[in-house]
């Protein structure tokens, strides 16, 4: 008859868990309180206030590229490997994947298994002494499962937020990276310009140098005086003086890279600026819509959608928490016979948790995450209009830089011609050294400016692709246009 009985009780069980798995789908697709997220529409013009007619752009991660340098190129792969602000935007992320799945869990029944074993002796002398065997044993297994019926999507709220979290950490790292490499390109260009510089200086050194000579030949000639061997003996040595500012700012330029790309030990060949880097021209008419690739926005979106999220949850708690318990195993005074018929055990059962009165508490958390989602949604907007006026100014400066660095080569161009008429007259006797002084100075001057103007013009570029998210990818022509003026 036992068998039979307990054959009868597992069937009854069996079909209360196939009610329970069918109650459990139905409840899944029950909507979830709180507000489903909706894009914030933004007031953006179309295009920016420095860009023509608009043009169909891609937006590409790799825009250090376009600066075509395999020196650069390798620079930024370093470090993008070895940063160590990079490593903890990883751990970040995977700390973020985890509670991810943690969250998700919830979802799910939880299963455990519970064994239990005990050996003991009750008192025969006693009011409520036994008759049995005495000491005795108990072996106790069973497995145990809990889970909450999500009714008003509470946890499913959890999950939502969990995943844009997560989200948000990926898109901070790459807002860092975006950081990174801007930084790398930025140091490499002014190592770039103190190369060129300290080539113009050098070779100015040895025309002043040539010129000390000159005149210290004419002194002993009788033909120029003391006066012009002293002023030709400063501007030289000013000049090395110079040259001597450049080479230590040099080295701390390498310092810099050396720690951003976590080689300690690096060493860069010089080479010229006006020659090695072609800075990117944009295509014309770049989209508004090309901010939706910045990494900055793209995680302040999702803490927002985070944020309207735990709106959902903070509101799930106000209404009632079902959760449902149950456990099948066997128990018995012998081992052996723990997996009998006999020996089964089970339970099942159902709680629930109904909120009646807490002083307002649950209410004030909904009051808190609303607060905070608006918050979220400041910060969003707030970072979609800096990202606007970021590009407007780096393409602003990108376009009056432009016009300063051809300027500024015609003053050079002129400045060259006017140092050897100048040259040529003083050795012909037409002119007096302080005229060769001048030109000197202007042209020295004015080279250094040019080179200046070249550096400035391509951290303006680096600027603009820091503030698009990225270079660009346009089409045949928009590329042919991005390789130089």
């Amino acid at each position: 008859m036992m068998p039979h009985l307990n054959s009868h009780y597992i069937k009854h069980l069996n079909l209360k868990l196939v009610c329970l798995a069918v109650a459990v789908v139905l409840l899944s697709g029950c909507k979830s309180v709180g507000p489903d997220y909706q894009r914030p529409p933004l007031p953006l013009p179309a295009q920016y206030s420095e860009a023509g007619s608009q043009a169909q752009v891609a937006v590409s991660s790799t825009w250090w590229m376009l600066y075509q340098d395999p020196i650069l190129n390798d620079l930024i792969d370093k470090a993008l490997q070895n940063n160590t602000d990079l490593k903890l935007a990883v751990a970040r992320i995977e700390e973020a994947d985890a509670v991810m799945q943690e969250v998700g869990a919830a979802l799910l029944p939880q299963v455990d298994l519970n064994a239990a074993a005990s050996h003991s002796r009750v008192t025969e002398a006693g009011s409520n002494s036994i008759t049995s065997a005495n000491p005795q044993s108990n072996y106790k297994v069973q497995l145990e499962t809990s889970f909450e019926l999500d009714f008003w999507g509470k946890l499913r709220r959890a999950k939502e937020s969990s995943i844009a979290q997560a989200l948000s950490t990926r898109y901070a790292k790459d807002t860092i990276a975006l950081s990174l490499s801007g930084l790398v390109t930025s140091n490499y260009l002014v190592l770039r310009s103190l190369d060129s510089q300290i080539a113009v200086s050098q070779d100015n050194l040895k025309n002043r140098d040539t010129s000390l000579a000159l005149t210290q030949r004419r002194l002993k000639g009788g033909i120029a005086s003391a006066l012009d061997v002293q002023q030709a003996t400063v501007a030289s040595a000013n000049l090395s003086a110079q040259l001597t500012e450049l080479n230590r700012l040099r080295a701390l330029s390498v310092n810099q890279l050396a720690v951003l790309t976590g080689v300690l030990d690096l060493n860069i060949a010089r080479t010229n600026i006006t020659s090695t880097l072609i800075p990117p021209t944009p295509p014309a008419g770049l989209p508004s819509s090309l901010l939706e690739a910045r990494p900055d926005i793209r995680q302040a979106e999702e803490l927002m959608i985070a944020a309207n999220a735990n709106i959902g949850v903070a509101k799930a708690a106000l209404y009632p928490t079902i959760s449902l318990t149950a456990n099948l195993g066997g128990e018995s005074l012998v081992l052996g016979d723990i997996l009998k018929s006999a020996a089964r055990i089970w339970t099942g059962g159902l709680s629930l948790n109904l909120p009646i009165f807490d002083s307002g508490k649950r209410n004030a958390r909904v009051d808190q995450a609303s607060a905070k989602q608006k918050q979220a949604l400041a910060s969003y907007e707030g970072a979609i209009q800096n990202a606007f006026r970021e590009v407007n100014d780096a393409l602003v400066n990108l376009r009056q830089y432009t016009e300063l660095e051809a300027a500024l080569l015609r003053s050079q161009e002129a400045a060259a011609i006017a140092l050897e008429i100048s040259t040529n007259r003083y050795q012909s006797g037409y002119s007096a050294y302080l005229d060769v002084l001048d030109t000197q100075r202007v042209y020295n001057d004015a080279a250094l400016a040019f080179i200046q103007s070249r550096q400035a013009r391509l951290v303006a570029t680096v600027a603009l692709f820091k503030a698009l998210g990225g270079g660009w990818q346009a089409g045949a022509e928009g590329l042919k246009n991005a390789n130089g003026m």
